[in-house]
């Protein structure tokens, strides 16, 4: 068995990264990609391992050699071949350098720019199948060379580019470019139909298209095997080698790299993100329907500016135009209402950090709950608060990450205080449809807000509408002085044309909302006691859509987040060194997703402890 690996290509979209490099020599995490691919073969029994350089090709000629010599391991002989055309030819010309060499043994084709799981290769090999190549599901990232295979994992189709349908994608697999041929197969079909190939077609093509003609013959010679969950990426550009950073990241980088892209996790499709605060049964299929109906549409045209969109948000949520501003995300309006306070704020700890990030921590005033379950009620705010000289409270109600919630009715008995005391309460109410009697817990609305002119009421829209990608939000306050301010800081174009149509149809879906919130009630009831099965958590109450889940000795957090990752592709949230909570103690915090996801996490989980 011998090895070819094509490693010719001048790798362009990698910037300034391969001015002076070819794409094989980028590290990924400290480790270029050719060390790590000549590691992996060094693991196997080769003959020989051929490299195919051509751009920037004696610089990698001379680090291997300097790095190993000759001889990869000691019955495993190091050969070079040079496409001296790169900057013309694809990576068929490659090929067919070397097809002379092709004929001499079994074969494994691999590309360079590739990192992949050590098991990949063996996989191949350990497979009795004489020609295969390895597949994986489609997924959003992928491009170039698709394939559909038949229930004996026979490639029946290669799709060409022009070819790629969208609707189809159900049925598509993307090539790994890892293959095993046999010496046969490349004697009799593979090498014959490239010499044919390029003098028809020309040496600016792909070696795939040769295998694609193969497959046509309905011989079914090369199979497809699927690699499942296994991790690879194939690097083209800056953003691949920062996604391949994170799925290939050591333990002690792992986390640092995941929390650090603050989202964007639809990248990784096979993860399940437990990190994740949102509804898992809301948006419905219908509103989703609605959605896609009018996108292209949405996609091309302006949105409305602020006073159309003040308007939709009065519709929408309930509340008189003056007394609500909707904002990109509330994070636009945090920003917004964090640099509108002055004098001394009171936070309570632990909490969204996003608010005290916002503010000078000279001003802050903190109140950290004393005891081991992070509870506190209005009167213990107010207690505390009562002689401090505060001109502002944040509440955030459901709190996170503790889950602690204050009923409405002690919430206002809070916001009359305030107003006795002349400072304004910030309430974020993000969270305040997970909770029970969801339906009548809100403080959106005119009589409410007129009644505590002090008050602001803060939401984010992401949470429980299940849309984060719209980047949504809104404040509301009788303050309307803060709102007119609010809306002047702003963009005139703050909200995308998805966000503005999210709130002109959602009154018409509002029952099937009120129908997702009381199926997530019950399933967060389920999954609770599913955790409270894991013998090294200690659950705390919440009226959120997550768990504070203290980690009990010996067990430390940021383990058992590192092996949930490495192990069963989940991201779950280490809070252990959170502001606020116990310095000595050990904290996650779990999302609650669907029945199916709880389900898999919690037997993660009690894997983790057997």
């Amino acid at each position: 068995m011998q090895a070819i690996i094509l490693a010719a290509g001048m790798g362009r979209r990698l910037g300034e990264l391969t001015k002076d490099q070819t794409k094989c020599m980028v590290p990924v995490n400290g480790v270029r990609l050719i060390d790590r691919l000549l590691d992996q073969l060094s693991k196997l029994s080769l003959q020989r391992v051929i490299i195919v350089v051509g751009y920037k090709g004696q610089e990698l000629r001379e680090y291997i050699e300097a790095q190993y010599g000759k001889m990869l391991t000691a019955n495993c002989q190091l050969q070079y071949a040079e496409n001296p055309i790169y900057d013309k030819t694809n990576n068929i010309y490659s090929l067919s350098i070397v097809k002379d060499e092709l004929q001499k043994d079994d074969t494994i084709l691999l590309e360079s720019d590739l990192i992949f799981s050590d098991r990949l290769i063996p996989m191949i090999l350990e497979n009795p199948q004489p020609n295969l190549a390895l597949v994986a599901k489609y997924e959003t990232w992928m491009d170039g060379t698709m394939v559909q295979i038949d229930e004996d994992h026979n490639i029946v189709n290669f799709i060409s580019k022009n070819a790629f349908n969208y609707n189809d994608v159900d049925t598509y697999y993307k090539t790994v470019n890892i293959y095993k041929f046999s010496r046969m197969f490349l004697q009799e079909k593979y090498v014959p139909f490239l010499d044919a190939y390029t003098k028809a077609v020309g040496l600016n093509e792909y070696y795939e298209n040769v295998l694609r003609i193969i497959s046509l013959l309905n011989e079914h010679e090369l199979k497809a095997l699927p690699i499942g969950d296994e991790k690879w990426y194939e690097i083209d550009d800056k953003q691949d080698l920062d996604i391949a950073e994170a799925l290939f990241a050591d333990e002690k980088d792992v986390i640092r790299k995941y929390y650090g892209r603050y989202g964007g996790f639809w990248r990784f499709p096979q993860m399940l993100d437990f990190c994740y605060l949102v509804n898992p049964y809301f948006p419905s299929s219908r509103l989703k329907d609605e959605l896609r109906a009018n996108f292209d549409t949405l996609l091309t045209e302006y949105p409305s500016g602020m006073k159309v969109n003040t308007l939709i948000a009065s519709k929408c949520f309930g509340v008189s135009e003056p007394y609500i501003v909707p904002g990109n995300g509330a994070a636009e309006l945090i920003k917004i209402l964090m640099e509108d306070s002055q004098g001394k704020v009171g936070f309570v700890r632990p909490t969204f950090e996003e608010y005290p990030n916002r503010y000078d921590k000279e001003h802050q005033v903190t109140f950290v709950p004393q005891n081991e379950d992070y509870r506190y009620t209005a009167d213990d705010l107010m207690a505390f608060f009562a002689d401090k000289d505060i001109s502002q409270l944040m509440l955030i109600n459901p709190d996170n990450p503790s889950g602690n919630f204050i009923p409405k009715d002690d919430v206002l008995r809070l916001a009359a205080w305030a107003e006795e005391k002349g400072f304004r309460l910030v309430v974020d109410e993000s969270f305040v449809d997970f909770s029970h009697d969801y339906a009548t817990n809100s403080l959106l609305s005119d009589e409410i807000l007129t009644a505590y002119p002090h008050m602001a009421v803060m939401k984010s829209i992401s949470k429980s509408y299940g849309v984060p990608g719209l980047r949504l939000g809104i404040m509301a306050s009788a303050d309307t002085t803060l709102i007119a301010r609010a809306k002047r800081e702003v963009s005139i174009w703050n909200l995308n044309s998805f966000a503005e149509f999210f709130m002109q149809i959602y009154n018409k879906h509002e029952k099937d909302y009120q129908r997702a919130c009381a199926k997530f009630i019950a399933e967060r009831d389920s999954f609770e006691q599913q955790l409270r099965t894991i013998p090294f958590l200690r659950v705390m109450p919440t009226e959120a859509n997550y768990f504070l889940c203290e980690v009990l000795p010996p067990f430390k957090a940021s383990e058992i987040v590192i092996r949930m990752l490495k192990q069963h592709n989940i991201l779950t949230r280490d809070c252990s060194g959170k502001p606020g909570l116990d310095p000595q103690r050990q904290y996650m915090r779990i999302a609650v997703r669907n029945h199916e996801d709880n389900t898999r996490l919690a037997e993660a989980l009690l894997a983790f402890s057997s």
